[in-house]
């Protein structure tokens, strides 16, 4: 497979209509899934996680192999068919407010691609520009690194956030800068959201 044959992959978004979703985008380490985690706990909702994370730390557990070209698709169906089967949970609860935190999306697959392969798989590139969400948020740079398995970029988060920025400019995507400790972060997307 070339990375660019779609059959395969179910890339589209099914989001309820009466479902908040907000996209949380940004460097690596920079606090995405602690934002998520704490939203999710104030709001008492699901969050979708980083689909990436699991996939990668699996491969690495197996094979001691990070992530190549051939991984972007599988990566982007198991992300949004994780994010479906939570947005469709989300919409059949009886809580009055209905929010779906992301930790990542295919926007932020997408710009990884472009970042580290010079390239995206079409059907990912189609898929990622295509899908909408309410609220999206880029994590500032004003954590502090904690190395794992998976990240390799301690010197390069500022570079990245920037490029995340330009891309989600580029592609008219309006998003909102987010920083501070987690208690901050949380309270800015609560005002946010209200």
């Amino acid at each position: 497979m070339n990375g660019n044959d779609a059959i395969a992959f179910n890339l589209i978004q099914h989001t309820p209509k009466s479902v908040i979703n907000v996209a949380i985008l940004g460097a690596e380490s920079t606090g995405k899934t602690t934002l998520c985690r704490g939203l999710a706990a104030h709001f008492d909702s699901p969050w979708v996680s980083e689909y990436m994370r699991t996939y990668l730390q699996a491969k690495w557990d197996d094979e001691q192999l990070t992530c190549t070209w051939d991984d972007l698709l599988p990566i982007a169906q198991g992300q949004i068919t994780l994010e479906n089967k939570l947005a469709k949970q989300v919409a059949q609860t009886s809580n009055a407010s209905h929010y779906l935190f992301c930790d990542t999306s295919l926007f932020e697959l997408m710009v990884y691609s472009h970042w580290y392969y010079g390239d995206c798989p079409i059907a990912l590139e189609q898929a990622a520009l295509a899908h909408h969400y309410d609220l999206i948020l880029l994590t500032d740079v004003d954590t502090p690194w904690v190395a794992d398995d998976l990240r390799d970029s301690p010197h390069q988060r500022d570079e990245i956030s920037a490029y995340f920025a330009s891309q989600l400019n580029k592609h008219q995507r309006p998003f909102q800068r987010i920083g501070g400790d987690r208690k901050e972060r949380v309270q800015q997307v609560l005002e946010w959201l209200s």
